[in-house]
C-alpha cells in the first residue's frame, strides 16, 4: 500500500512563504499527474496546481504567480512553494499523485496538512 506523506505545513505570516513537500512511501509507475488540492472547512476539495507528465502545469487562478508546484516523478516527490500568502490561504492542504498502468488507474491522497496565515 503506497502512502503519500506531507510536511512543511504550519504558520505563516501575510506576504510570507511557506513550503509544502510529499513523497510516496514507495516507488509509483505510469504516474501522469501530480498536483496540490486545498479544503476550506465545509467544502469539497479543489485543485489548486497540477504538474503534467510532460512537465507543463496548471494553477487555479487565485494563486497563480504566488505558488509553484514542482515534482519528480521518478522519486515520486512533489512540492508546492507558497509566496505571498494571504490570509485567504488558510485550509487543509493535500498532495495527489495519479497513475494509469495499461486501463487501470489509481489515485494516491496525502493526510493532508494545515496551512494557517495570519498575523
Amino acid at each position: 500500500q503506497v502512502q503519500l506523506v506531507e510536511s512543511g505545513g504550519g504558520l505563516a505570516r501575510p506576504g510570507g512563504s511557506l513550503r509544502l513537500s510529499c513523497a510516496a512511501s514507495k516507488s509509483i509507475s505510469g504516474i501522469y499527474t501530480m498536483n496540490w488540492y486545498r479544503q476550506y472547512p465545509g467544502e469539497e476539495r479543489k485543485l489548486l496546481a497540477r504538474l503534467n507528465r510532460g512537465g507543463s502545469t496548471e494553477y487555479e487562478d487565485s494563486v497563480k504567480g504566488r505558488f509553484t508546484i514542482s515534482g519528480d516523478p521518478t522519486k515520486s516527490t512533489v512540492s508546492l512553494q507558497m509566496n505571498s500568502l494571504k490570509p485567504e490561504d488558510t485550509a487543509v492542504y493535500y498532495c495527489n499523485i495519479n497513475r494509469k498502468i495499461l486501463e487501470t488507474s489509481q489515485r494516491f491522497w496525502g493526510q493532508g496538512t494545515q496551512v494557517t496565515v495570519a498575523s
